[in-house]
């Protein structure tokens, strides 16, 4: 009999059908809502850390415990939403990194997701739980000395591999002239070098394309060049369970594929987002002088930076993207309506299983 089965992506223990990631999305983009209502669908649902916790409104010596609390709350709240698969995508790049890592260990997220940065010491955490850990990469050779870094210090390998490519939306791991001049390799390129590093492991590393995919098409794409999954952001903003606001969501469906551009964030990395007013006052050089009651990122420096890059997507979150921006990926301009996380999950298996080629069953 002719059937066309879903794949599962198996990472350890965990399987996740239909295979797909979604995509940890902060300041407050992703939250328990969101994860939660992914997680339900048989997808990982992602809670992004950074950013959750009203730190604005705290003096600098209480606002790590109020983003810590915030993430420990997000995940409770995530947990009584949903049995599904729930974790969390902890930037390196935060300044306190090595707090929230352990606030998500001692809430027993399933997996832990970590780039902006390489989480080099990141297994010292675990305290013997089994919590997937899974870095996200920009290139064949971070994820091999990561691998390396991981095996002689911890006697671990990644549970999975993240490579995100240029095309993702929010900060890029590329430099600003290789991602606007189209320079940086392709995500297949990628890939398919970073599946040759896993795959030379006794047990093999499952490999997650990440940037640009949006319909069950793009994931089959993925699926045939040797990955087991992917990770997809943009496309669970269009949901009615999204954390963001509405204005938010509807900047989205505004938008047209020109509107798509990348900008030169205050923390030192390239960021695609949709262009508005706000947007074109930072291409022009204009400032927004601030008062940093947190310094958030390690690689933000208060007094050099033109604008506070929190603040700005704290705003955004809010729906105030006259103050703001959004983070987006290069397809954000084809999502055209806001749907249930179920009813998108839904379609994107459809347009999956119609991609990959039928499978013959063999008769028992």
């Amino acid at each position: 009999m002719c059937v066309n089965r879903m794949p599962t992506l198996k990472i350890g223990n965990l399987e996740i059908s239909p295979p797909i990631i979604q995509g940890g999305m902060g300041v407050r983009v992703s939250g328990a809502n969101l994860a939660s209502a992914v997680a339900n669908t048989g997808c990982v649902g992602v809670i992004a850390s950074v950013g959750l916790g009203d730190f604005e409104n705290f003096p600098s010596s209480k606002a790590g415990i109020v983003n810590e609390t915030a993430l420990r709350q997000e995940i409770q709240k995530a947990r009584k939403l949903s049995s599904g698969i729930i974790g969390v995508n902890i930037m390196v790049a935060l300044s306190d990194y090595d707090n929230l890592v352990k606030t998500a260990v001692d809430e027993d997220v399933d997996l832990i997701i970590s780039g902006a940065g390489l989480p080099l010491d990141l297994p010292k955490y675990l305290n013997g739980k089994d919590i997937k850990l899974i870095p996200v990469v920009s290139s064949a050779r971070t994820f091999k000395i990561l691998c390396k870094r991981w095996k002689h210090h911890f006697n671990k390998l990644p549970d999975a591999v993240i490579v995100e490519g240029t095309k993702a939306g929010g900060h890029l791991g590329y430099s600003y002239e290789s991602v606007v001049d189209n320079t940086a390799s392709t995500l297949e390129q990628i890939v398919e070098e970073v599946i040759k590093i896993a795959d030379s492991f006794e047990a093999g590393i499952p490999v997650i394309a990440a940037g640009g995919i949006f319909d069950g098409n793009d994931i089959a794409h993925f699926l045939k060049l040797g990955a087991s999954g992917v990770q997809m952001g943009t496309r669970f903003v269009c949901t009615d369970e999204c954390d963001a606001h509405e204005n938010f969501k509807r900047a989205y469906l505004n938008a047209k594929a020109e509107d798509l551009t990348v900008i030169k964030s205050p923390v030192g990395l390239p960021g695609r987002v949709i262009n508005n007013s706000f947007v074109e006052k930072i291409k022009q050089g204009k400032t927004m002088p601030f008062m940093c009651n947190y310094k958030c990122l390690k690689t933000c420096d208060p007094s050099k930076a033109p604008y506070c890059i929190a603040n700005v997507l704290s705003n955004a979150s809010l729906g105030k993207l006259d103050e703001s921006f959004a983070f987006a990926g290069s397809n954000a301009y084809r999502c055209n309506e806001i749907v249930p996380v179920k009813t998108l999950v839904e379609k994107l298996s459809k347009e999956l299983a119609a991609a990959l080629p039928v499978r013959q069953d063999t008769p028992a």
